[in-house]
């Protein structure tokens, strides 16, 4: 069992959890995933490492709370425990110290990008980080970017935070005032990474993605993650979740990815009903 030793509120749809899992915090590098399950009878989902220490033992999620899993999972609290924390798997991110790398975080994917940004600072690269968000009230981890950022930029939709606008917007004026890149990291909505994707590469900067959003079981065996990268299938959870952004075909992925819609809707709406009668 995996105790949880911290429980946070992020924002009303993101919270985070530090997790007693000393075997898995030791071995943890960031680009890596874990998969939980709840209870006995629960369903197995993968969780990015939003953070890990490997002196106390633990390891962060962050998850948002869109389905039935992480519904659930968001009902326990701390002293609660999970019954299953399986990793570090995944390949971990390339870590290069001698870069200037843009590391793009869109929505809870930022979740994601904060671990990876924290690594190149501590390699010592130059890190600028760029997060987008919806509105204000989603925005998250924006202290933790600016300790571990040279420069960070916080965009949204509407203007509520930060600047007006999408990262590629904010991306794209960093490049045409002189910025040099050697490296883009995006992490968020797939239509996100497409959009980052598109951009760079009329400048050919080389740009890294990470397809977690498509993993479903994070083993392989489902298939759900497949996605045609130059032309030739991979999986996700097996041989990322990191890849030549250039390189993949996001139209096809994000067709795959709305297939579980109609079944994720109908899970999470049972499972409303359910948590209601038991408040009841």
């Amino acid at each position: 069992m995996y105790t949880i030793l911290k429980k946070e509120v992020l924002n009303p749809t993101v919270t985070k959890m530090v997790i007693d899992a000393p075997f898995v915090a030791k071995r943890a590098k960031a680009g890596q995933f874990i998969i939980l399950r709840v209870d006995e009878q629960g369903e197995r989902i993968p969780l990015t490492i939003a953070d890990s220490d490997a002196s106390t033992g633990s390891v962060t999620i962050i998850f948002q709370i869109v389905g039935k899993t992480t519904m659930l999972l968001n009902e326990l609290n701390e002293g609660d425990s999970l019954h299953d924390f399986v990793g570090p798997l995944g390949k971990p991110s390339e870590i290069e110290a001698n870069e200037k790398v843009c590391v793009i975080g869109g929505g809870v994917g930022c979740a994601i990008a904060y671990p990876t940004a924290k690594a190149f600072h501590k390699a010592g690269a130059d890190v600028t980080t760029i997060a987008g968000f919806r509105n204000k009230d989603l925005v998250i981890l924006e202290e933790d970017f600016k300790e571990v950022s040279d420069a960070y930029y916080l965009m949204s939709d509407d203007g509520s935070a930060g600047e007006k606008g999408l990262v590629t917007n904010k991306l794209e004026e960093l490049i045409l005032n002189g910025e040099k890149f050697d490296r883009v990291i995006a992490i968020g909505p797939v239509i996100m990474m497409k959009f980052v994707c598109l951009t760079t590469k009329k400048y050919n900067i080389p740009t890294i993605v990470s397809m977690n959003p498509i993993m479903i079981d994070g083993t392989g065996m489902c298939g759900g993650c497949r996605l045609k990268v130059d032309g030739k299938m991979q999986f996700a959870c097996v041989d990322g979740p990191d890849f030549d952004g250039h390189l993949v075909d996001f139209d096809e992925a994000m067709s795959r990815n709305m297939a579980y819609r109609d079944f994720e809707l109908h899970e999470r709406e049972a499972t409303c009903n359910l948590l209601k009668r038991e408040v009841q």
